[in-house]
């Protein structure tokens, strides 16, 4: 399945000017900075974001979202999911991107 190409240009949109390199993974659209991670367009929708992980029971709170299971049901503490409509103004999609950068910009380069 292909990632949402709108979603990915609204997030380009908001990482305009940074040290961002787009990377195709997990079916969708990854959006790294200094190696890491912070955000990818899903390719079944929606947005996944990297989080604090001491945040992530809080988070998972919010209208919309869930916490990422890969394979086998593994569950990726520091990541969720957020559904396409918890991303529906650019208000919310930019407060996912920014925690998802702000927890990379903590991490060295890889």
């Amino acid at each position: 399945m292909a990632y949402d190409g709108e979603l990915a240009q609204r997030v380009r949109a908001l990482l305009d000017g940074e040290p961002v390199v787009e990377k195709r993974m997990f079916g969708g659209l990854a959006f790294l900075v200094d190696g890491h991670m912070a955000v990818a367009v899903g390719g079944r929708g929606g947005l996944m974001a990297r989080v604090p992980p001491e945040q992530l029971e809080a988070l998972l709170a919010e209208p919309g979202t869930d916490e990422v299971v890969m394979g086998q049901g593994r569950r990726m503490r520091g990541w969720v999911t957020i559904d396409d409509e918890a991303l529906g103004d650019d208000v919310a999609l930019r407060a996912w991107v920014t925690r998802g950068l702000d927890v990379v910009r903590a991490l060295p380069p890889k």
